[in-house]
């Protein structure tokens, strides 16, 4: 599967982005969509993931009631809606697949594949 994470810009705190992760090759089929986010000299860290098929979706605590990830089975995209963006939010954003139990969906390791990363950053 190659992942193609776009969406990525500039936004002043207080707006909204939205990250896509397309898959192409083949689907996502039953695995766990997941969005991770990296600034430099820190370990890449959970934001949120959903089941592609069953649609359970979980949150980095720092993001919830912010973030809403979603999916559209038809275009094979995951989606990342980012709103109240704040300075502590900008970073790489990384999307990835692979089928780690749920309970072990924040951990980078559970991902098979990864795109390329998109940035954002949130600043006045």
């Amino acid at each position: 599967v190659q992942l193609q994470a776009s969406g990525g810009g500039l936004v002043q705190p207080g707006g909204s982005l939205r990250l896509s992760c397309a898959a192409s090759g083949r689907t996502f089929n039953n695995y766990v969509v997941g969005w991770f986010r990296q600034t430099p000299g820190k370990e890449r860290e959970f934001v949120a993931a959903i089941r592609w098929l069953g649609g359970n979706q979980g949150y980095a605590d720092a993001v919830k009631g912010r973030f809403t990830i979603s999916k559209d089975m038809s275009k094979n995209t995951v989606y990342l809606q980012m709103n109240a963006l704040r300075p502590e939010d900008t970073a790489l954003y990384y999307c990835a697949a692979g089928s780690p139990p749920w309970g072990l969906r924040e951990s980078t390791t559970s991902y098979y594949y990864w795109g390329q990363g998109t940035l954002v950053t949130v600043s006045s």
